[in-house]
């Protein structure tokens, strides 16, 4: 028997992440996977929500998106599960884009604006919504934008210190990770209802990393800023510099426009100062000097930016570790948790190692709690929730 189905597409620029729900109010996880590698050796996998591996192929790199994107909606029609309603993960919506839409050809041209601010990953989330749109015309598609949840931020929090002519032409702050930290906000809502008035600062943390400083339920700061290379150490990303850095680097060291983008992007963060992996868990393992350099700067930039967030916020009551890091890393949590002690954190170093969703310990004026995010369900409830709306 064929069951309509919500299917959330995260498309990269060498991969597509998929996962689908069903088609009611409960929005029930049925199965996930991704097509891998398709530039070079791609590997089409879907896994059940048991773990069971449903198929896993190869395929020659000679296919192009179109093909991937048709064998990925074929193969939930035969397995009958109908793709009735697609939401996608959008990494930018500008100032203009603040929630969910359904998408539309004028709103895809607005989108094709944006590509500029994020080069990286615009095209390839609009190419999808294209492409789907081309095969399957009948397919409602809604855009879920990571920038959305932040624009409830004051002025001043987004505003560049450079001339006004650059402000109106959109070179500001945007802040990312927004589905993560609205899924967060929601979630803490339902586990402690006095949330939804408390000062809360979350931090996402995996390749990607940053923190959002959440007051009375709405985002007023977050670390990311222009783009998604903003903020705090990641996986292979810098975080923030000093952009004389940037005038060095092309002045002195002769680098262009792609040497730079490669080198802030791929090859700096954990990656970069340990010269060994951009996987925390790795370095954690790791008995060298730069691999304890790089978990101790990723550490030192968490708690300074902590700080800083907690002067916004004009205080703080809870804080949330989320993503890779943030919900499996149980030093990383001790380390920055310690280093927060003047704020009258404690934490409960069993519970810590064991990841429980509670960590801080009766005495504590903060309550520190760790919530694995849900982008993909989040998506799937936006997409469900304009669909009824029609």
């Amino acid at each position: 028997m064929t069951s309509n189905q919500i299917v959330v597409i995260n498309a990269g620029s060498s991969s597509i992440k998929f996962a689908t729900f069903d088609f009611n109010t409960s929005l029930t996880k049925t199965m996930h996977g991704s097509i891998q590698n398709i530039n070079s050796a791609p590997i089409f996998k879907v896994v059940d929500e048991q773990g069971n591996t449903l198929t896993k192929e190869e395929f020659s790199a000679d296919h192009d998106y179109g093909y991937f994107y048709e064998l990925l909606l074929s193969y939930f029609a035969k397995s009958g599960k109908k793709a009735a309603l697609i939401g996608h993960r959008v990494v930018h919506g500008g100032m203009h884009y603040n929630a969910p839409v359904i998408v539309n050809t004028p709103i895809i041209q607005d989108l094709k604006k944006l590509i500029p601010f994020a080069p990286l990953h615009q095209p390839y989330n609009i190419q999808a919504i294209e492409i789907i749109q081309s095969l399957h015309p009948e397919i409602t598609q809604v855009a879920c934008f990571d920038t959305s949840f932040h624009r409830t931020h004051p002025a001043v929090a987004d505003r560049f210190a450079l001339p006004r002519e650059f402000e109106a032409q959109g070179v500001h702050r945007y802040g990312f990770h927004g589905l993560s930290y609205e899924y967060i906000t929601q979630k803490l809502l339902e586990l402690s209802p006095d949330s939804g008035k408390q000062r809360v600062i979350v931090a996402h943390l995996g390749n990607g990393a940053s923190l959002c400083a959440i007051k009375d339920g709405k985002s007023i700061d977050s670390t990311m800023g222009f783009t998604a290379l903003d903020g705090l150490m990641m996986g292979t990303r810098c975080g923030s510099l000093d952009p004389g850095v940037i005038l060095y680097l092309m002045k002195f060291k002769k680098m262009d426009y792609e040497e730079i983008e490669k080198c802030l992007y791929q090859q700096s963060g954990l990656l970069g100062v340990s010269g060994i992996s951009n996987n925390m868990q790795i370095l954690l393992e790791d008995p060298s000097i730069t691999a304890k350099e790089a978990v101790e700067l990723f550490v030192y930039r968490l708690y300074r930016e902590i700080g800083a967030l907690v002067s916004v916020l004009g205080g703080l009551d809870v804080l949330v570790f989320t993503g890779g890091i943030g919900e499996h890393a149980a030093e990383v949590r001790e380390n920055v948790c310690q280093h927060l002690a003047w704020l009258n954190v404690k934490i409960d170093a069993a519970k810590n190692l064991r990841n429980q969703p509670v960590l801080s310990t009766a005495d504590s004026a903060i309550e520190v709690r760790v919530i694995p995010t849900n982008e993909e369900w989040i998506i799937a409830n936006h997409a469900y929730g304009l669909y009824l709306k029609q």
